[in-house]
């Protein structure tokens, strides 16, 4: 699960082009919008589509689910590693 806490992050950074950080900033329980890293609407959906092709998940933005795995990198592996 580790490794796939540091692809996450590391395709977060890539994606959103995140400059000046590293995967061991972004701290793994910490929220992604808001007070966390600070990620808006339009980051949710470019690391939405990230994650589709990376993992071949199809997140839906209006399941509830959808939303509470958006929380964290902790959240976001829990529902990737459940899909496969």
């Amino acid at each position: 699960m580790e490794k796939l806490h540091h692809d996450i992050k590391a395709l977060i950074i890539d994606v959103l082009n995140l400059e000046d950080i590293t995967p061991e900033d972004i701290d793994t329980q910490a929220p992604l919008f808001g007070d966390g890293l600070g990620l808006d609407s339009i980051d949710a959906l470019e690391l939405g589509l990230a994650i589709k092709n990376q993992y071949g998940i199809v997140l839906s933005s209006e399941s509830e689910e959808t939303k509470k795995a958006f929380y964290s990198v902790a959240t976001l592996a829990d529902l990737i590693s459940s899909q496969q």
